[in-house]
């Protein structure tokens, strides 16, 4: 009886899932020049699938929506989960 309840207090702890939507390289001094209304162009494209992330890794991967009960919010919407990279299993 005592490893369901060890199993539910696991499924109880949260964690932190970042949704990327691209990423940039720049110089310090690029950045340093960056202000209100500055654009930082990302290296994803419009239309292309974001990435979820939890504790660094990707799981999964989606398109940002616009959540139906709160249009004030995005959502994503999962369009595929990844799996763990093959060298995990060959260790």
């Amino acid at each position: 009886m005592g490893s369901g309840r060890n199993l539910d207090s696991i499924l109880r702890i949260p964690v932190l899932i970042q949704v990327v939507l691209g990423s940039a390289t720049m110089p310090v001094a690029n950045l340093m020049k960056l202000g209100r209304g500055a654009i930082v162009p990302l290296d994803h494209r419009v239309g292309e699938p974001v990435d979820v992330v939890v504790n660094g890794r990707v799981i999964a991967r989606g398109e940002v929506v616009v959540v139906e009960d709160d249009n004030s919010r995005f959502g994503v919407s999962l369009t595929e989960i990844v799996g763990p990279p093959s060298s995990e299993f060959n260790s």
